[in-house]
């Protein structure tokens, strides 16, 4: 890429390109290849906050120019889970989002938006307990509960290996209302991350020698699963509505929304084995399966993994999906209801990074300014895109 195109993808970065600016780089994206070079800088640079106007334009501009001719293979060169954590350093400090449409540069138009009765903030750390006797216990930050078998501090929920062996299995369930999301480890090790409007079927403790089995009743989960040479071979399964993941020592996500018709499961190191409808499917880091409940079909992929699990790290990565897949991961987070005045641009694509710890207005202003939605009207719980 020659310079004059890095310096006009700065200064569009930095919200500070004239027409001709973006006429030039509208015809650069023409070529189907430059997109990619796009979608990558945004991925991996988040440049600065579009919303902002207290840098040093000057020396930004020159601070960018240097991180964009930085090595772009780096994320593809080291495994996604050691890179992640220096890309999600980059996003929590600038935190923002992008748009691109058909090779086509959008720019935002200064309406204010209307707020009535309330700011809706972003949520956190939160869940329902049910007990093997079915009471119920409700874990928030700031609150501490201990049991026999499990400690929480309100952020997470720890369960103790213990040293008898049970012959009966006696299960918990961890809900997590939307707006929330919750960290727990099972007793043989295994860690689980689930986002908001999920729910997770356990044991309080695995019986030895037998398969280790959890059901994820719906919502999204990310497992980091003991493996079974530390529990004398014992496999680990997860079965959520028609499929089963059989495990060995393994990270992957699941994702089986109510309110959604296929269950997304992706691999990001070790192996699993997707078994649907008497049929076993084997899944290699990096590829997804798409199981479609009306027709018990089943479809794998090669994804960006970050894409996939950036929510379990705080923040939401978006690359061409449709502004109301947005618009719909955002509601469970902030417990919303979306509205689309403009049915037009419910499909059109957002490109970019959003901070899961800002507030919704927050949000909303950086998808404004990205050009997609013209304005857009809080009331309550309720959001209206324009």
């Amino acid at each position: 890429m020659n310079e004059n195109i890095e310096n006009k993808l700065v200064k569009y970065l930095m919200n500070a390109a004239n027409i001709d600016d973006l006429e030039v780089l509208t015809n650069w994206l023409k070529d189907d290849q430059n997109k990619q070079i796009f979608k990558n800088y945004i991925r991996t640079n988040y440049a600065m906050d579009i919303n902002t106007n207290k840098f040093d334009t000057n020396n930004a501009k020159k601070e960018y120019l240097r991180i964009i001719r930085q090595d772009k293979k780096l994320v593809h060169e080291l495994k996604i889970h050691k890179v992640f954590k220096y890309v999600a350093a980059a996003v929590i400090v600038f935190g923002l989002g992008y748009f691109y449409q058909q090779g086509s540069f959008n720019r935002p138009m200064e309406i204010t938006p209307i707020i009535v009765n309330t700011t809706i903030e972003s949520d956190t750390d939160k869940a329902t307990l049910t007990l093997e006797d079915g009471s119920v216990v409700a874990l928030e930050k700031g609150n501490t509960y201990q049991t026999q078998n499990a400690n929480s501090n309100g952020e997470e929920i720890v369960y103790e290996a213990g040293k008898r062996n049970r012959t009966e299995v006696a299960y918990n369930y961890l809900t997590i209302p939307r707006g929330g999301e919750f960290f727990v480890k099972l007793s043989d090790g295994t860690q689980v991350w689930l986002n908001s409007e999920s729910k997770l079927k356990y044991p309080v403790k695995f019986i030895e020698g037998t398969t280790r089995e959890v059901e994820l009743v719906y919502g999204e989960a990310y497992f980091d699963v003991s493996p079974s040479t530390k529990h004398k071979g014992s496999k680990f399964k997860v079965f959520n509505k028609s499929q089963e993941v059989e495990v060995l020592g393994t990270e992957f996500n699941i994702k089986a929304y109510k309110d959604e018709v296929n269950v997304y499961t992706t691999l990001v190191e070790g192996k699993v084995a997707v078994n649907f409808d008497n049929k076993k499917q084997y899944l290699n880091p990096s590829q997804q399966s798409n199981f479609n409940l009306n027709n018990n079909s089943l479809v794998i992929k090669t994804v960006d993994v970050y894409n996939e699990i950036s929510w379990k790290e705080g923040v939401f990565s978006f690359d061409g999906k449709s502004i109301q897949e947005v618009m719909k991961v955002l509601s469970r987070w902030y417990d919303i209801n979306v509205i689309f005045e403009n049915k037009i641009s419910e499909n059109l694509e957002f490109v970019g990074i959003l901070r899961k710890n800002k507030s919704l207005e927050e949000i909303l202003s950086n998808i404004k300014n990205s050009g997609i939605i013209m304005d857009y009207e809080i009331k309550d719980n309720e959001v209206i895109l324009k």
